[in-house]
């Protein structure tokens, strides 16, 4: 019966969660930005019962919706956060939305809606049912700066969760064990003196050159660090004109690495480059160490929950429309690039997807040795509380990351088809572990074999307050 009442209730009410969905996609609001994307959602939470708690561990956007009491806590995650410079129409041809606007190139309004579709679900069938515990939906921001999750768990707003859900919009439908890179979000403020550049160069101290120099070392540093480990920059500060001889740059790094120990031990070396610059260039520096997340921990239990589930679901029903859209956005890749993706998902999956433009099978992979090239802040909180992510597909087969496609996809109805199995998914989770005490208890278990020997430190400062205005986007 419980069943029934949360996956009726996504039916009935799938136009009210696409609407919500097309909302957020048209705000398309970057990282702490995101004012009108949590509003909306909590109005849409508060109108069905649940009991808000606003501007959650010093972030004006983050939030926490609750319902229910007592154990077993069950948190479902959602973000809501843009991309810059990625507007684009609902159109398989590259087409600005607003010029150079935001957009969600990540699937990101896709992501929270699903996830508070999935809560509000759960919430109808506690009340009819009369079940115990608690449903929460986390409204976590920045997500794209890997900030918002990490304040929100150094200042304890996930200690009492029992299990916690979380999920991804992608081209293919798949629970597996992959992990993903650790990180650290650091800039590097240079400090020099200003002179005619022309005229007075010898009384200069360049900033830039500073900046530069550490660039320079940087790249030469690649080759002695472990080959899985990334390191990427931008200058977001060179200077003002030409003619004047830079007294302020700074450059914003992110450090990724398998491991949280790893990211540091690099982190360390970079700080030493960045010592050399200074000493060159006679100029000082200082840090501002904006964030860091760790690596994801997939919990078997709930994995094999949100497989089950997902089977129980199914694939997205994509339609004859569905089709044509995504086969015209995939004439939109670079020549190759479709081919290497199906090869690619064949070797993984053994599954051919050949001739296919939008993904039709579930996968499942228990191969916790692989690694994901990217980093989310989901990674601390699986590192606190068992925690397990699932994908389903809401892009055409090999669309990029971050990318225009991803964003146009995201605004239709192939992304909207996919939000609403994923709310199914977290619907259908959740009931499982709300009813299955024992179930609960081995997620627990494996989440203690999981840490066991490593325990979680917070990667930020004591005390930093989160980096509100301190990033340009």
């Amino acid at each position: 019966m419980a069943k029934e009442t949360v996956l009726n209730w996504i039916e009935e009410n799938a136009a009210e969660l696409t609407k919500l969905s097309d909302a957020i996609w048209e705000f398309a609001e970057v990282g702490f930005k995101e004012s009108r994307s949590a509003d909306a959602q909590i109005a849409f939470l508060e109108k069905h019962g649940f009991t808000i708690e606003k501007g959650v561990a010093g972030m004006p956007t983050a939030f926490v919706a609750s319902y229910g009491s007592g154990h077993p806590v069950i948190g479902l995650i959602g973000e809501y956060d843009a991309l810059p410079g990625l507007s684009q129409k609902a159109h398989y041809e590259k087409e600005e939305l607003e010029a150079g606007a935001a957009g969600h190139g990540c699937g990101h309004n896709l992501l929270g809606v699903a996830a508070v579709g999935g809560a509000v679900a759960v919430k109808e069938a506690m009340e009819k049912q009369g079940l115990p515990g608690t449903v929460r939906y986390y409204g976590c921001p920045a997500e794209e700066l890997l900030a918002g999750k990490v304040y929100m768990v150094r200042d304890g707003l996930f200690d009492d969760v029992d299990i916690s859900i979380a999920w991804h919009p992608f081209s293919y439908n798949a629970v597996t064990a992959d992990s993903s890179q650790a990180m650290n979000s650091v800039i590097f403020n240079f400090y020099g003196r200003t002179s005619h550049a022309a005229a007075d160069p010898e009384n200069g101290r360049s900033a830039l050159d500073a900046v530069e120099l550490m660039n320079v070392g940087a790249n030469y540093l690649r080759e002695h660090v472990p080959t899985d480990v990334r390191i990427h920059y931008v200058i977001t500060d060179g200077g003002g004109e030409p003619n004047v001889v830079p007294g302020h740059a700074k450059v914003w790094y992110y450090v990724r690495a398998p491991r949280s120990e790893q990211v540091e031990e690099v982190y360390a070396r970079l700080k030493k480059v960045a010592e050399g610059a200074a000493l060159m260039t006679e100029t000082s520096f200082d840090i501002t160490f904006l964030t860091g997340c760790y690596n994801t921990l997939q919990n078997d239990v709930i994995a094999e929950v949100l497989h089950e589930c997902m089977q129980e679901v199914g694939a997205p029903a994509w339609d004859e429309a569905d089709q044509e859209f995504a086969k015209k956005m995939v004439a939109s890749y670079e020549p190759g690039h479709y081919e290497k993706t199906v090869s690619s998902f064949k070797q993984r999956y053994g599954v051919d997807l050949k001739g296919k433009y939008l993904n039709d099978v579930i996968v499942f992979s228990n191969d916790k040795t692989r690694v994901s090239a990217g980093s989310t802040d989901v990674g601390d909180v699986s590192w606190v509380v068992p925690n397990a992510q699932f994908n389903v597909a809401c892009s055409v087969i090999g669309t990029p990351g971050h990318s225009w496609q991803f964003c146009a996809s995201s605004g239709m109805s192939i992304g909207h088809k996919g939000m609403l199995v994923a709310a199914k998914v977290f619907a259908l989770a959740s009931l499982r572990f709300l009813t299955d005490s024992e179930l609960v208890e081995r997620a627990k278990a494996a989440f203690a074999a999981d840490t066991e020997g490593t325990p979680y430190v917070c990667p930020l400062p004591a005390g930093q307050e989160p980096p509100l205005t301190t990033l340009k986007h």
